[in-house]
């Protein structure tokens, strides 16, 4: 199992869905959140949401989560952990063409390093605040 001592700040970066089952909205439809954090630190840099049916980032979208997680120290990581359980594809690609390697793990070795963020957002939304 991974943990955050096994990395330095903003060496890893990984992403990671928030929810359990697709948040419904309204006016938009259902989504997926996920949440770019830092592994060291677990610092959540940014959050995306995508469309529930389409499994993944839209490539302005992946363009944009990278670019806002790299605003916070001015450059990117070494390294993009991504679920082998999320297809990220886009992702994948975006991160490799800014000179982020890609690593895919199993989710089950990133749980001390995301359970906290995904049980803060589940009782956020459970408190009716994502509106």
């Amino acid at each position: 199992m991974l943990h955050p001592n096994q990395f330095e700040v903003n060496e890893t970066w990984i992403i990671f869905k928030l929810n359990d089952a697709p948040v419904m909205t309204d006016r938009d439809g259902d989504f997926n959140v996920y949440a770019l954090m830092d592994a060291a630190s677990c610092f959540i840099l940014d959050t995306g949401f995508v469309p529930a049916e389409s499994k993944d980032f839209s490539q302005v979208d992946s363009k944009r989560i990278l670019k806002n997680g790299q605003s916070h120290k001015k450059e990117y990581p070494k390294e993009l952990i991504i679920p082998n359980t999320e297809m990220a594809n886009n992702l994948s690609v975006e991160a490799e063409r800014c000179g982020i390697s890609v690593k895919r793990v199993a989710e089950d070795q990133l749980q001390l390093l995301i359970a906290e963020a995904r049980e803060g957002f589940q009782e956020h939304i459970s408190n009716g605040r994502f509106q």
